[in-house]
């Protein structure tokens, strides 16, 4: 039995140049970070020959092509795990919608839990890039690259996509003393509704080619920001947050709506100084940058809202728990 524990991100700048529509033009960045917010899987072999799955349902089949839940299908079968297997998910917050790329952390988890499970070990490229593999080309999801690359990775990072499809990455050089301040500036809250990422970004990318300057524009935040935060201008996020959810929502019209900008407004006006809805938009969390002496005029302003709490987390999917009997079974 084997458990592994994949975090969930939120993203700083750069969101939707991780498409492939903008990347094979030129080149993408984002940057991005994970936080202590976790999806789990948990494998365990089985004495008889069945698949089962719990996630939100309950799956009981002996076949693979039978399975419902197409991550784990897919994962099994590009992996090469066999028949005989118990395989849980389950998640710190609900994972349809939030944002916070669920989905890719979902995958990323499961194939790092069928990989350990066969007994291999492979890197954080490998599962980011298989992970893409099964979302976008044989699933079709209308997604980019960067969440399944951050819940691989894990801390503050860089991603640039290339035309040619492979990613670079670098870690970002901050101190421990600016993660404290940008952790104690930020704050996250739940905006009461999700929204299928697919439906914004369909939209997102049929509008790829009239929207480039401002996704250049977008791409050049990762660039600003990063400098901020390796030099320790916490101060700046802020500004810079807002000015890339002001270029963000004008790439698709479900990005944001009047009660969205209503909630980011009286977040404003209450004193926070930037923030952005995370993810595709249309719903799940928004992130708020605030001043600390001005926080609790904040939370009084989204009393509507459900605050939660998080940390970032500096490392990406790992297995917490692995124990192997060679000898169970005859």
């Amino acid at each position: 039995m084997l458990i592994t524990q994949t975090p969930l991100r939120v993203s700083f700048a750069g969101g939707g140049t991780d498409l492939r529509e903008f990347y094979e033009r030129e080149e993408g960045a984002v940057l991005s970070t994970t936080i202590d917010k976790y999806i789990f899987v948990l494998v365990k072999e089985r004495y008889d020959r069945k698949i089962v799955l719990s996630w939100t349902h309950k799956e009981i089949v002996e076949r693979i092509d039978d399975i419902k839940h197409e991550l784990i299908r897919e994962g099994m079968r590009l992996v090469g795990v066999p028949s005989g297997i118990e395989i849980m998910t389950t998640a710190d917050i609900p994972s349809e919608g939030s944002g916070l790329g669920s989905s890719s952390s979902v995958t990323v988890g499961l194939l790092n839990a069928f990989h350990t499970y066969t007994g291999e070990q492979v890197s954080a490229g490998q599962l980011a890039e298989e992970a893409c593999r099964i979302e976008t080309a044989i699933l079709k999801k209308p997604i980019g690259k960067q969440d399944q690359y951050i819940a691989a990775y894990g801390g503050f990072r860089r991603f640039v996509f290339h035309s040619d499809g492979s990613v670079t990455t670098t870690r970002l050089d901050m101190t421990e003393d600016t993660k404290r301040r940008l952790q104690a500036h930020c704050l996250l809250f739940y905006t009461n509704r999700t929204r299928s990422a697919a439906e914004v970004l369909v939209e997102q990318k049929r509008n790829t080619s009239t929207n480039l300057s401002i996704l250049r524009a977008m791409r050049e935040q990762v660039q600003e920001l990063g400098k901020c935060l390796e030099s320790g201008m916490v101060s700046e996020v802020g500004n810079l947050l807002h000015e890339g959810w002001c270029l963000k929502r004008r790439l698709a019209r479900q990005i944001s709506d009047v009660e969205l900008d209503g909630m980011y407004q009286r977040a404003r006006e209450a004193g926070a100084t930037g923030g952005k809805v995370l993810g595709a938009g249309g719903g799940g969390f928004m992130l708020l940058f605030c001043p600390v002496e001005k926080q609790e005029n904040v939370r009084k302003a989204m009393a509507r809202y459900k605050e939660m709490p998080f940390r970032f987390e500096s490392e990406g999917t790992r297995v917490i728990f692995n124990i192997k009997r060679e000898t169970w079974k005859i």
